[in-house]
């Protein structure tokens, strides 16, 4: 006998199952990330693409000239420096039927899924902090007496370097450096994407805690220079593999999917995700000195 119709059914839960993951990776995270970066270019490229850090070189030669002289010609160059190309990461995980009657369904596939959400996430922050822990050429160093001191010279160090554009600041710092502030005064600290971070903080800009930047130190520059760069999960990759994407197609995800040979369920993930920034000396690298 046939099925009820509008009965509910396995492959119908999976696909909710797919539409939550892929919410909760970019609607309720990534997209919150996306807010407090002040991201506003997010631009799709093709697998293999060449990432490049900008910089600027040149002379003002004088303004200063007699009446009816040639004027001389100032040279500007903008130079580019590879760091990467763009690649499709690609992630998957098999529960066996045995986890599964051990432990039941929920437990065995569901709660995973969700732990590998968070790492997947997890990839796509050390990427970013991997760029801006790494030797950027032309980055600019600054320095200041206790935390308020230096977040105050990095942040006059951006008017400077971005005086054309309304600069709003954001500082990644380790979460030990704050914690004297975290203390004595009223801070509200948010989560997105797994980080925590605080905005507005001591008036400065928005600060993103991690325990990837080295303590004593911290990197700052202007959310206008942060792009997010990404491999579009639509098309032909989601018809071919059956993958459920976000809106933009930043991610895919395909779960339930049987592997009568070995018995197993497997999950299968598929994103190129990477924050970057455009403008090298737009990066300032902060330290932070003892008042002893």
């Amino acid at each position: 006998m046939a099925a009820e119709t509008r009965v509910i059914t396995t492959s119908q839960m999976s696909k909710v199952r797919e539409v939550d993951f892929v919410a909760q990776f970019t609607h309720n995270s990534l997209a919150k990330l996306i807010e407090v970066l002040g991201v506003t270019r997010k631009i799709p490229m093709q697998e293999g693409t060449t990432l490049y850090l900008y910089t600027t070189s040149g002379t003002l030669q004088s303004g200063t000239v007699t009446e009816g002289d040639v004027i001389p010609l100032s040279q500007y160059q903008r130079n580019k420096t590879a760091v990467g190309e763009m690649a499709l990461k690609k992630y998957r995980k098999a529960t066996t039927a045995e986890a599964i009657i051990k432990s039941g369904y929920d437990e065995a596939v569901a709660a995973t899924d969700a732990a590998l959400l968070k790492d997947v996430q997890k990839t796509v922050r050390d990427g970013f902090f991997s760029l801006l822990n790494g030797t950027i050429t032309s980055s600019t160093s600054v320095s200041g007496v206790g935390l308020q001191a230096a977040l105050a010279a990095a942040w006059s160090q951006l008017q400077i370097k971005f005086e054309d554009d309304t600069a709003s600041a954001v500082y990644f710092l380790n979460p030990l450096d704050v914690g004297d502030y975290l203390g004595s005064a009223s801070v509200t600290v948010q989560t997105a994407f797994g980080m925590n971070y605080i905005e507005n903080f001591l008036g400065l800009g928005t600060v993103i805690l991690s325990s990837q930047i080295t303590q004593g130190t911290f990197i700052a520059t202007a959310k206008e220079n942060i792009i997010l760069y990404y491999l579009t999960m639509n098309g032909d990759v989601a018809g071919k593999f059956g993958l459920t994407v976000d809106d933009l197609g930043m991610v895919g995800i395909k779960t339930d999917i049987p592997t009568e040979q070995r018995a197993q369920l497997e999950t299968l993930v598929m994103c190129g995700i990477d924050f970057f920034v455009e403008y090298a000396a737009g990066v300032i690298k902060g330290t932070i000195s003892s008042s002893d």
